[in-house]
């Protein structure tokens, strides 16, 4: 069993065009699969629907073999972090984690260490790049088995983009991963999605793409980088 299975998915936002047409995508439990492609073509959108964020069908989009949006007791086993992350009250971390105290202890400590975060931080005063750490360690704190991230290492210094990578790669658990930042994910990602056009054009394991391969052959320096931006070019639409 996948552990994401979507199929024929047609999404359109309330009197909007068509974000997502017939699309299927199968993500292998345990990979790490890259979702890539060109702004706007529907990544946050489809993993907000993976993640129960909008009513679809549930024939359509089953997570763990459970509809992704009728299904409430995916909460426990999914965790979707995105976007712009508002808390900016004045709490400091530790009072944030004071309030999560069934969270494990172990975990909450090796995420802090990994994310280089203070608990004295006050969150109406951090860096961008310090909330999305916060948002990151809050995100993570509970182990699920399904993990969806949104552009999520771009606030993110190289040494914690780093140390992120190395933790998740670390975990039991399935992640979608939608991101623009290529560099050093060759030996990280176990798949990648190419979508355009509304579906999914490619899924398939990184390794198993020939011309992916052949960059790595030729010494290509960020074959990844390469491979991507050569699909990105060759379908880019006119305006």
């Amino acid at each position: 069993m996948n552990a994401i299975d979507v199929r024929a998915l047609d999404f359109a936002y309330a009197g909007g065009p068509p974000v997502l047409r017939g699309l299927d995508l199968a993500v292998p439990a345990g990979a790490r699969c890259l979702l890539v492609g060109a702004n706007g073509s529907g990544k946050t959108t489809l993993l907000s629907i993976v993640g129960g964020r909008h009513m679809c069908a549930d024939a359509c989009v089953k997570v763990l073999g459970r509809p992704a949006f009728s299904d409430t007791s995916l909460v426990h086993d999914v965790s979707v972090i995105s976007g712009h992350f508002p808390l900016d009250v004045d709490l400091t971390v530790d009072e944030l984690l004071i309030r999560r105290p069934d969270a494990d202890a172990g975990r909450r400590e090796q995420l802090l260490s990994v994310l280089d975060i203070d608990r004295r931080w006050r969150m109406c005063r951090v860096s961008d790049g310090q909330r999305r750490r916060v948002q990151l360690l809050l995100g993570l704190l509970w182990p699920v088995e399904i993990l969806l991230l949104d552009e999520v290492t771009t606030d993110l210094d190289v040494i914690a983009r780093g140390d992120l990578l190395a933790f998740l790669r670390a975990q039991p658990t399935t992640i979608l991963y939608a991101t623009h930042i290529l560099e050093g994910l060759e030996d990280w990602a176990t798949h990648v999605a190419y979508l355009d056009d509304g579906g999914i054009a490619l899924m398939q394991p990184l390794d198993a793409i020939a011309e992916f391969t052949a960059l790595k052959q030729r010494g290509v320096t960020a074959p990844l980088l390469r491979l991507v931006d050569g699909w990105l070019r060759r379908d880019r639409r006119p305006k």
